[in-house]
This record gives structure tokens, C-alpha cells and sequence, in this order.
């Protein structure tokens, strides 16, 4: 294995990004930078061994300062909605940044896909890691507590991605930290994913209002178009007349995850048929965001030349229910102070 650096450009504010590149002995190669912590290229083999990247993403520095669909990104402090821009902790109101209408998405100003971080590499006989970490402040986009964060990003010969989320609070507060990927394992430039075929490991889901915060209901999958208990094509049921589905214009709902939630376990399978590639993705974590980008407006700036539209990646961001610090019947997305919030998503690459 081996790990390389190079330059990656100067931030707007005059700071020098780096592009960290990790190999591993079977060619896999995925690239990282410190601007953000945002994952820049995944490069994977095909059945016949040629190589892909399956990650959407810029080509370069530029386009992730100002990376609204959230490309490659790590999210945080609250991935997902809360309604109204606001929550209660211990008997004080906390308002955050309402950048969805009336609501917050992702955390808010500044985002954490477009700060910098710390770097770490740590290498071994048959994996290499990358460490980031920043300390957000109290109040930073209005979530109290000083929050120390890390984030690893680890490559193996077994051609996972493994993904380790370290956060601590000096005061309760609420976090719920995610990555946001865009996959293609046709290749990132190649079009609609339609046609994967994809696997959940889950029974229910969250349905949600018009402004897609959830209800506070867990619904059956079972007799809905929501149902991926079974392998099947992404696009199969994605213009059914079904309220939720009309709601998001497409797939972009919370399920509720098959798991103990006390160790890493799969939750997804997704299957390209023509290049033989599949993914699997294992966490911890309580909850599963799956989006088939049916709000990506055309962006032409992508690598290699790329021009991105809708449906031509998936998100599988595993997270906190969306709301959850206000929805007091789902799992608590509060951490209380001095406590490890730690969790574990797990992307591996292999062919059939």
C-alpha cells in the first residue's frame, strides 16, 4: 500500500489545501482532501479489471468551496432536517440556521464540508488511514458546545472504505455526523442509476410532510414502493403515484435499519450489471438516508469534463433519524458532554 500528497490549491481565505492519494496492492485508489474532509475520487476495477472512479465529484479545489449538492462531503454538526431551525436542550431554545425554507439541512454556516482540518496518516502492513480533525467551537452554527471531531478515512486490501466518526462535547449538545457520497458504479461520468439494482436491509421507513421533515410515523416498506428488501432496478418504482415518492421527486427518505445497533452490520447492496461492480455498506448507526439525487440541478464543472444531472448518483448516508432532536420517539441524536459519540460506515468494492 502506499499513500501520496500533492497540492490541491489555495482556499479563497489563502489556505493551501492538500489531495492526499491512497493505494492499496489490488489498485484500488481513493483520494482525500483536508479542505472539508471531503472525499475526492474513488477508483475501483470492473470484472474485466478496468479501472473507474465511481465517486461524483469537481476537478478542482474551486469547485468544492463552493459544493452545494455535497459532493464526496462529510456533514455535520446535524446531518439531515430539523424542523424550524431549532431544538431544546435542557430547557433552552437553540436556533440554527434556517437554509431550507423554514427549516435546517446539514447543519448550516459554515458548513463542515468547507472548513479545513488537521491531517493525520497512519500506516499499516494492510491498511492506511487518514485522520482529520478540527475543534468546532460552541455555538458554531448555533449547537452548543465545544465540539473536538475526527473523522478517519481508512483504505484496505480487502478494497473497503472504512469511514470512523470520534466526537466529544464539553457541554450536551446534539450531533449526528454522515458522509454524502454520490456513487456511479457505472463511473462517475456515466449517467443515470436507474438501472442499479439495490438492497436495504430494512422493514420500515420515515415518512415525512411536503418540506420532507418526518411525521414522527415508521411505516412498512412492505406493499410500498419503498420496499428494497428484495435486489431490485433503483428506477422500478421511482415515478409510482405514491405520496412519499411524489414528495421528494424521488427516493430521498430515512429507513429505519434491520440492526442491533452494537456492531457494524450490512444494510446495503448495490449492483451494476454492466460492469460487474458491487458495493456493500455495513454501519452502526440507526438509520440510512437513501437519495437518488432527484434535486441535482446540472453541474457542469465535475471531473473530467463531467456535467452531473438528476438521478446520476446515490447517496447512502447513515445517520441519526432526520429530527430526531425533536421527535422524542426516535433514537436521541443527543450527546452528552464528556461522552464519545462513535460510529463505524463501511464501503467495500468488489465485482460478480
Amino acid at each position: 500500500m502506499k499513500i501520496t500528497q500533492k497540492s490541491f490549491g489555495r482556499t479563497k481565505s489563502g489556505e493551501d489545501a492538500t489531495l492526499y492519494t491512497v493505494t492499496n496492492n489490488n489498485g484500488m485508489k481513493i483520494s482525500f482532501t483536508d479542505f472539508g474532509a471531503n472525499i475526492v475520487s474513488i477508483i475501483v476495477p470492473d470484472r474485466e479489471g478496468n479501472m473507474a472512479d465511481v465517486a461524483l465529484g469537481y476537478k478542482n479545489l474551486l469547485g468544492y468551496e463552493n459544493n452545494s449538492p455535497g459532493f464526496g462531503s462529510f456533514i455535520g454538526r446535524n446531518a439531515n432536517r430539523i424542523e424550524g431551525a431549532r431544538f431544546d436542550l435542557n430547557g433552552k431554545t437553540y436556533t440554527l440556521d434556517k437554509n431550507e425554507g423554514e427549516n435546517n439541512l446539514h447543519g448550516g454556516t459554515p458548513s463542515y464540508n468547507t472548513v479545513m482540518y488537521e491531517a493525520e496518516v497512519y500506516e499499516e502492513e494492510d491498511m492506511i488511514s487518514l485522520e482529520f480533525s478540527r475543534l468546532s467551537p460552541n455555538l458554531e452554527q448555533g449547537f452548543p458546545g465545544n465540539l473536538d471531531i475526527t473523522i478517519t478515512y481508512s483504505l484496505t486490501e480487502n478494497n473497503e472504505l472504512l469511514i470512523e466518526y470520534h466526537a466529544v462535547s464539553d457541554k450536551d449538545t446534539v450531533v449526528n455526523l454522515t458522509n454524502h457520497s454520490y456513487f456511479n458504479l457505472s463511473g462517475h461520468n456515466s449517467g443515470s442509476i436507474l438501472d442499479h439494482k439495490l438492497w436495504i436491509n430494512s422493514d420500515q421507513f420515515t415518512p415525512t410532510r411536503d418540506d420532507l421533515i418526518p411525521t414522527g410515523e415508521i411505516r412498512d416498506v412492505e406493499g410500498t414502493p419503498m420496499d428494497f428488501r428484495k435486489l431490485k432496478r433503483i428506477g422500478d418504482n421511482i415515478n409510482d403515484d405514491y405520496e412519499p415518492l411524489k414528495q421528494a421527486g424521488g427516493y430521498d427518505h430515512n429507513y429505519v435499519l434491520n440492526t442491533s445497533r452494537d456492531e457494524v452490520e450490512k444494510v446495503v447492496e448495490l449492483v451494476d450489471e454492466s460492469t460487474g461492480r458491487v458495493m456493500e455498506v455495513f454501519t452502526d448507526k440507526p438509520g440510512l438516508q437513501f437519495y437518488s439525487a432527484n434535486m441535482l440541478t446540472p453541474v457542469e464543472n465535475g471531473k473530467d469534463g463531467a456535467v452531473y444531472g438528476k438521478y446520476c448518483g446515490v447517496c447512502f448516508e447513515t445517520q441519526h433519524f432526520p429530527n430526531a432532536c425533536n421527535i422524542k420517539s426516535f433514537p436521541s441524536s443527543v450527546l452528552m458532554a464528556g461522552q464519545g459519540y462513535e460510529f463505524v460506515t463501511i464501503y467495500k468494492f468488489l465485482c460478480k
